[in-house]
């Protein structure tokens, strides 16, 4: 998922496009998915992020074109794709420490879990504690947690939540503050 506008990071190039330790955050993300488990790799873009489409075409990989109107919108739009099977694992090209590992490990746990869907979340006391920006919480097993844009999305039916302790995926870029811990974690 890389088609946001980006206006909370408000750098001068598109958030997807923005340098952490010298690679733009979506070819950070899109060398972890490739080394990993997953067997194909979609980029999802907008309107909203027309370098990044370039961008991606140029690394050869399949962009799914989607009309911006949201994070929602978008990936419902993606997965009504002919070339998209579900379960899929979405990811946003803001997880500029993701690696491939990561990616394995919530594959292996969708596969553990026998749920349909998975969302992985940190916990919020993580993502403060290394100083990154907290948005969106809810409550699981009495902890406070962020979901990090990384799940697995099924077809439907049960629906499960992992919580993991992996500092790599509390780091989500949005504001410049959570650039500098990338930048100094990468």
């Amino acid at each position: 998922m890389c088609g946001g506008k980006g206006t909370r990071l408000d750098a001068a190039v598109e958030k997807p496009l923005y340098e952490v330790d010298g690679t733009p955050m979506v070819d950070r993300v899109l060398d972890a998915l490739v080394a990993s488990g997953v067997d194909a790799v979609h980029a999802v873009v907008s309107p909203h992020a027309p370098g990044t489409r370039e961008h991606l075409r140029e690394r050869a990989c399949d962009v799914i074109e989607t009309p911006g109107e949201g994070y929602v919108t978008d990936l419902g739009v993606a997965l009504e794709a002919d070339r998209i099977e579900r379960p899929v694992l979405t990811c946003v090209a803001d997880l500029p420490l993701l690696a491939a590992d990561a990616v394995d490990d919530v594959l292996a746990t969708h596969a553990e879990r026998a749920v349909d869907s998975l969302t992985v979340a940190v916990p919020a006391a993580l993502k403060r504690a290394l100083g990154t920006s907290v948005d969106t919480t809810t409550t699981h097993e009495g902890r406070t947690v962020a979901p990090v844009g990384l799940n697995v999305v099924g077809a439907g039916g049960t629906d499960g939540l992992v919580c993991s302790y992996d500092a790599r995926l509390a780091v989500n870029v949005n504001r410049a503050g959570d650039a500098a811990v990338a930048e100094r974690l990468a």
